[in-house]
């Protein structure tokens, strides 16, 4: 073989490796830049989330309210409407255990789609670039107080139903 033929397959080898390298860190890139954009979409699920609460939990008290206001125009009898108030009280629960279960789920999302951030910036970056986040900052998360929010607020309009409400019903 001559020099010049040796010579030669060394820059070929030379330019497949520096393609190889390009390509690795280009996955690397783009894996960086998915993971991201899963984070921000789990971080945006959480507004919606709480409009939906919002919404719907609105358009059940007004419900009630329209029961119990029109109840009379309506020719039901006190039995119906305290069963029609607590069964507007159950879909309440039912959506808020729909709306947090949701939120904890984004929560793990959001804890996995991190651990694999962590993950591929210690071999793109170097180890200890990032760190994990620990969970018991969960106090410090948006989501924690946003499902407060919605126990707090279902507890109160069911204790308040319960207690005023459905006695005056007769």
């Amino acid at each position: 073989m001559s020099k010049d033929t040796q010579t030669n397959q060394y820059i070929d080898n030379q330019d497949d490796n520096s393609n190889n390298t390009d390509i690795v860190q280009e996955f690397y890139l783009e894996r960086y830049k998915y993971i991201l954009q899963e984070i921000r979409a789990l971080n945006e699920n959480i507004h919606k989330y709480l409009s939906l609460f919002q919404t719907l939990a609105t358009a059940i008290s007004t419900a009630g309210v329209a029961l119990f206001v029109g109840r009379q125009q309506l020719n039901l009898t006190a039995d119906i409407t305290r069963t029609a108030l607590q069964g507007l009280l159950g879909l309440l629960v039912i959506l808020a255990a729909f709306v947090i279960f949701s939120i904890i789920a984004g929560i793990f999302s959001w804890l996995d789609y991190r651990a694999d951030e962590v993950e591929l910036l210690n071999k793109v970056v170097g180890v200890g670039f990032r760190k994990l986040p620990k969970k018991t900052n969960f106090w410090r998360w948006q989501e924690t107080y946003v499902i407060l929010f919605i126990l707090i607020v279902v507890v109160a309009i069911i204790i308040y139903v319960q207690s005023k409400i459905i006695p005056l019903i007769k």
